[in-house]
């Protein structure tokens, strides 16, 4: 899912790419985080270039608040030093809520606190840059470059900071024609906090039919278990993520994804209208 942190990376396959995920944190506390996703991206050839476009839709639930963005992306496509360089663009709508009228006071008409529900929206921007070179890949971006401010009521803003993604795997071929390894990293702040996720996954495939399974590690914050395959272009996965901290191995996290996938044809029209050209 990376278009959901990059927008460089839609359009990054010659396929249609649908997928949607559920995740909850912190499993058996009340008002726990629970996000929802769906999107959608595709490739195209225009102009004698490679472009990517995808749409999104993400909320997001914590506690009182409950956050909702649909999202337009936008990668332009270019052929650099062997590999695929895409530059990317995110525009999105941002919508907040507060439930105020659940708010347990000693002091219900403290104004720092709103008693009904408020809601408010604003403009979410993102620009990144994301390169595939053979059996590796790297991306940098910038989501809520604006820093949004989005007012709840007469009396209170909400104020998004800037997030800076940096991500990067490579593809490990071993002598078992079946096998594969896949190490990647994800790093994320923004200027506040930081995580880091170090993941590792043993994919095995035959034909169309892939499985993996993997182990992903962020220092100071999380163990978390990963299982998945695709099945003729459907892809279903899985992962549990166990908190290092003195939460208990069952107050974990759960997440579900499944994508669907289908080649799309990225012809050049010219002369011969038998040729086409694919990302490589």
């Amino acid at each position: 899912m990376e278009p959901s942190f990059n927008p460089a990376a839609v359009g990054k396959e010659s396929k249609i790419n649908v997928t949607a995920a559920y995740a909850m944190a912190l499993t058996g506390f009340e008002n726990n985080p629970r996000t929802m996703y769906a999107g959608g991206d595709l490739p195209f050839f225009f102009l004698k270039s490679y472009h990517g476009v995808g749409v999104q839709f993400m909320s997001d639930d914590i506690g009182l608040f409950s956050h909702k963005k649909f999202a337009l992306q936008y990668a332009f496509r270019h052929k650099l030093f062997g590999g695929m360089l895409g530059a990317g663009i995110h525009l999105g709508l941002l919508s907040e809520n507060f439930d105020g009228s659940k708010v347990d006071t000693d002091m219900p008409d403290d104004p720092a606190f709103p008693s009904s529900e408020v809601t408010g929206t604003g403009l979410d921007l993102g620009a990144g840059l994301y390169y595939t070179h053979r059996n590796w890949y790297a991306g940098l971006s910038v989501m809520h470059i604006n820093g949004p401010e989005i007012e709840l009521g007469e009396r209170q803003n909400f104020k998004i900071d800037a997030a800076y993604y940096l991500t990067g795997g490579y593809n490990i071929k071993l002598r078992n024609p079946f096998l594969t390894i896949h190490p990647s990293l994800l790093a994320r702040t923004d200027g506040n906090a930081y995580r880091v996720d170090v993941s590792g996954r043993v994919k095995y495939t035959n034909d169309k039919k892939v499985m993996y399974a993997g182990l992903s590690y962020s220092p100071a914050n999380s163990v978390t278990v990963m299982i998945g395959g695709d099945f003729h272009g459907v892809s279903l996965g899985y992962s549990y993520e166990i908190y290092t901290s003195a939460i208990s191995i069952g107050n974990g996290g759960h997440e579900l994804f499944m994508s669907y996938r289908t080649d799309v044809n990225l012809g050049k029209k010219g002369r011969n209208k038998h040729k086409s050209v694919r990302i490589l």
